[in-house]
């Protein structure tokens, strides 16, 4: 049985940090990875491990977690699926590999709207990609309606990383947070998705390879074995 240790989200941040600065590991490739694996567990727990002419409505932030799911939106499009991808923000709002990934959609034709231009359709599968380990307070204005809209839904969501709304060190559920069938957390587990208080949120949890060097794990002390030897997505509970 392979012991995964848990970290507060300060580590993941050090962690992050440290993929991009002391091991030149790009932030487009460590989105590149969270998305494929979203897409790719989408696939496999939700659509019958064939995706096309499926219904998937895609929530994106404007952040690292919005840029994984931009990622998970196109892979399913090239799947076959039929991709909305609703907005958080106008386009000049992105920035950096986040509005990389969003102009890739916008060249591809994926549908791109903001919440209330127009009526969000009838899906098979909510992915949520809003906010991910940032998480200040509680979500506010268009990003905590479409919280409220995913809850309101009688489908699954997969959340990405971390359930929106969801602090990821204490386990704190803001009003209002995404009440996820699964979420796949990426590199380790942070803290507050392993509480009891939070399971209801988070339900399945699996978690994901982003290419994380082992010898990154040994510089800060931590003991963390080949998770990803045999399949780069694994459950955890």
């Amino acid at each position: 049985m392979l012991q995964i240790p848990a970290i507060p989200t300060q580590q993941m941040i050090e962690v992050d940090r440290a993929m991009m600065e002391d091991y030149h590991i790009e932030l487009i490739q460590m989105m590149e990875n969270a998305g494929r694996n979203l897409a790719h567990l989408a696939r496999e727990r939700f659509l019958a491990g064939n995706p096309r002419g499926k219904r998937v409505t895609v929530l994106a932030g404007t952040g690292g977690n919005g840029g994984g799911g931009l990622v998970a939106a196109r892979r399913l499009h090239n799947w076959g699926a039929q991709v909305t991808v609703v907005i958080t923000k106008p386009a000049e709002d992105y920035r950096g590999v986040p509005a990389h990934q969003r102009d890739i959609l916008q060249r591809m034709g994926v549908c791109l709207c903001q919440p209330g231009a127009v009526p969000l359709p009838d899906c098979d599968l909510i992915l949520d990609a809003l906010i991910g380990y940032s998480l200040s307070g509680a979500p506010r204005g268009e990003t905590a309606a479409l919280i409220e809209w995913a809850n309101k839904q009688h489908i699954p969501t997969l959340s990405l990383d971390t359930p929106s709304g969801l602090d990821t060190t204490s386990g704190q559920a803001h009003p209002p947070t995404i009440r996820a069938v699964a979420t796949l957390t990426l590199a380790l587990p942070k803290t507050g998705l392993l509480i009891r208080e939070s399971a209801p949120y988070v339900g399945e949890l699996y978690l994901a390879d982003i290419s994380v060097p082992p010898e990154l794990y040994e510089m800060m002390g931590l003991v963390v074995p080949p998770l990803f030897s045999e399949t780069d997505i694994i459950r955890v509970h």
